[in-house]
C-alpha cells in the first residue's frame, strides 16, 4: 500500500510493528493491543492516510477526553499533508448549528464520544462519508458507553466502514475483550507485548517492586470493633435471604442498597426492605472505613467518620451509636492525639527522598484513590521540602477540583521540571498526555488490571522506570494487588490465544447485531 501522498515524506519512520499493524488494520475492522507508549496514535495515523488515499471520505476520532482528542489532531498535522484547517477539534463549547458545518467541511474530526453521540442522536452529524472511525481507550466500549451507540450508527449510516479501536488494556477475560469487539464490529485483534519479537527492541525494561508495610496493632483493634458492627448487618441480611453470603463484596452490598430501595418507594408500608434498607446503607459505609483503616490510615478514617457523625440521616446516626463504633471512635481519637502516622506516608518519605537524593532532576508520580489522601501527601512532600503538585479531576468535590486548563498548566511545570512529585488520582492514568516519569508509585493498590497497566504505562517507555507498590499486610491491599496481577496475566493469556489465530466471536455486520 502507497503511503503517498497524503503522509509527509520522511515526516517519521514507522517502526516494523507499527507498520505490520497498519497495514493490516487498514484491511478489516481492527482491535489494536499495544502497551502504553508503543505508537499506537501513529498507526491510527498511518491507517487513516491508506483509507483517505484509497476511497477519501473523511475520518472520525473519539476518545474519552478533550486533551487525547486533541493529541490524535496534532499527529495528523504534524505527519500528513491535510491542511491544518480541515483538521478539527469539536468542543461542547462549539454551539450546536456550528458544529454541523465544521463536520460537513472537516476531513479529520475529533470529539469526545459524548459529544458525537449528542450529534448523532440529534441529526447534526452524519456518518454516511466517515471512512475510518477510530476509537481510543477502546476498552471502554462496554455497556451502555457512548462508543457503543456510534459503533451502531456508523455501520447503519456509513457506505464503506473501517472501525480501529486502540487500547493497552482490553479486559482480562475472554468476553470481556469479545464484548469490546462485539460492539465495535472488530473482526480482528493484533496484539503486541513487550515479548514479542518485532516489540522488543523498542521496550525499556520497568522494575516492579512491591513494599510491605506493616499493619499496626493499634489499627487491628479499630477495625475488630467495626468488623463486629459489619458482621451484625450481614448476619441480617443473610438470614432475611437479601444476600446468599456471610461474606457479600461491596458490590453485592450495592445491588441490594439499589434492589430494596425501589421495592420501599414502591410500597411505603414494607418494613422489610425499610430494614433492608437500614441495613445495607451501614455495611457499606463499615465496608468504607475499614477500607481506609486499612490503606489510608487514622487521619483519613476519623475525618470520614465525623462527617458521617454530622449528618442527619437516621442510618448514620443509628451507626455512630453502636457501642462498637463508640469503642471504635476512643480508640481513633487516642491515637490521633498521639500523632499517629500512616506507616505508608512513612515509608513514602523514605522512597521519595532516596530516589531524589540519586538524582535530583527525576520525575515521579504518586498515584492515590482519594482526594484527602493525595493532598495530604502533597502536604507530607512540602514539609519535607520536595516540590510536588496535585493533578486531580474537573468534577468538583468538596470545593475541590481543577479545569482542564489548570490541568494542562501543571504538567507542563512538571514537564519543565518545576517539581519533581506529580500527586495524582486516577486523572492521572489516561487522557491528558502526561511526561514520561521515571518512577511510579501505588500508594495504595488497585484491584483491576486496566487500572495498573495504565498507572504503570506512565514510565518505561523511552528508558528504564521503576514502579514501587505499597502493600499493607493482611489487608484489602494485598487482595487488591494479587486481583490486579491475576487479572493482567489472564488477560496476556487471552491475548496470546487470539494471537494464535484461535477466532474471535463477534458481531461482523449489522445483521449479527440485529439479531441479537
Amino acid at each position: 500500500m502507497s503511503l503517498l501522498p497524503i503522509l509527509k515524506e520522511s515526516s517519521f519512520e514507522p517502526r516494523d510493528y507499527q507498520r505490520n499493524i497498519a497495514e493490516k488494520a487498514a484491511k478489516q475492522s481492527t482491535l489494536v493491543v499495544l502497551p502504553t507508549g508503543m505508537g499506537k496514535t501513529l498507526i491510527a495515523v498511518m491507517v487513516g492516510a491508506w483509507r483517505l488515499d484509497e476511497l477519501g471520505g473523511k475520518i472520525l476520532i473519539t476518545a474519552p477526553t478533550r486533551p487525547l482528542n486533541a493529541q490524535h489532531t496534532r499527529s495528523f498535522e504534524q505527519f500528513t499533508h491535510i491542511p491544518m484547517e480541515d483538521i478539527v477539534l469539536i468542543t461542547g463549547n462549539a454551539k450546536p448549528e456550528s458544529r454541523k458545518k465544521i463536520y460537513e467541511r472537516a476531513t479529520i474530526v475529533a470529539a469526545t464520544p459524548q459529544c458525537i453521540e449528542n450529534d448523532l442522536a440529534a441529526g447534526r452529524l452524519n456518518l454516511a462519508d466517515f471512512t475510518l472511525v477510530i476509537f481510543d481507550e477502546a476498552h471502554r466500549a462496554v455497556k451502555n458507553y457512548s462508543y457503543t451507540t456510534i459503533a451502531k450508527k456508523y455501520m447503519m449510516q456509513a457506505k464503506d466502514p473501517l472501525i480501529l479501536g486502540l487500547t493497552a488494556s482490553p479486559g482480562s477475560s475472554r468476553a470481556r475483550i469479545e464484548e469490546v469487539a462485539s460492539n465495535l464490529f472488530i473482526r480482528a485483534v493484533e496484539v503486541r507485548s513487550e515479548t514479542d519479537t518485532d516489540v522488543k527492541p523498542y521496550v525499556q525494561q520497568t522494575q516492579q517492586d512491591w513494599i510491605s508495610v506493616d499493619f499496626p496493632e493499634e489499627h487491628k483493634k479499630i477495625k475488630a470493633e467495626l468488623e463486629e458492627m459489619l458482621k451484625d448487618d450481614v448476619w441480617w441480611l443473610k438470614e432475611k435471604h437479601y444476600i446468599h453470603t456471610y461474606k457479600p463484596s461491596r458490590k453485592m452490598l450495592l445491588a441490594v442498597q439499589q434492589r430494596v430501595g425501589a421495592s420501599y418507594s414502591r410500597s411505603k408500608g414494607n418494613f422489610g426492605a425499610f430494614w433492608a434498607l437500614i441495613r445495607s446503607a451501614e455495611a457499606i459505609k463499615l465496608e468504607h472505613a475499614i477500607e481506609l483503616l486499612e490503606t489510608q490510615g487514622i487521619e483519613f478514617l476519623k475525618d470520614y467518620l465525623q462527617r458521617v457523625g454530622e449528618s442527619r440521616k437516621r442510618t448514620d446516626q443509628r451507626m455512630m451509636k453502636n457501642k462498637h463504633m463508640q469503642e471504635a471512635m476512643r480508640l481513633i481519637d487516642e491515637l490521633h492525639a498521639a500523632g499517629n502516622e500512616n506507616p505508608k506516608m512513612i515509608k513514602l518519605r523514605e522512597v521519595v527522598k532516596d530516589i531524589l537524593s540519586r538524582n535530583e532532576k527525576a520525575k515521579i508520580m504518586v498515584f492515590a484513590n482519594y482526594r484527602f489522601t493525595i493532598d495530604g501527601i502533597r502536604n507530607m512532600l512540602i514539609k519535607e521540602g520536595i516540590k510536588s503538585e496535585i493533578l486531580i479531576g474537573q468534577a468538583i468535590k468538596d470545593g475541590k477540583g481543577m479545569t482542564q486548563q489548570q490541568q494542562i498548566e501543571i504538567i507542563r511545570r512538571f514537564r519543565d521540571e518545576e517539581f519533581n512529585v506529580l500527586v495524582c488520582s486516577s486523572v492521572g492514568e489516561e487522557g491528558l498526555d502526561v511526561v514520561e516519569v521515571s518512577t511510579v508509585i501505588f500508594f495504595e493498590s488497585v484491584p483491576t488490571e486496566i487500572r495498573k497497566i495504565q498507572r504503570s504505562g506512565r514510565t518505561g517507555r523511552t528508558k528504564p522506570g521503576k514502579v514501587y507498590f505499597f502493600v499493607t499486610k493482611g489487608t484489602r491491599d494485598e487482595a487488591y494487588y494479587f486481583s490486579a496481577l491475576n487479572k493482567e496475566k489472564r488477560m496476556k493469556g487471552v491475548l496470546q490465544e487470539l494471537q494464535a489465530g484461535r477466532p474471535l466471536r463477534s458481531k461482523k455486520s449489522l445483521l449479527d447485531w440485529a439479531a441479537k
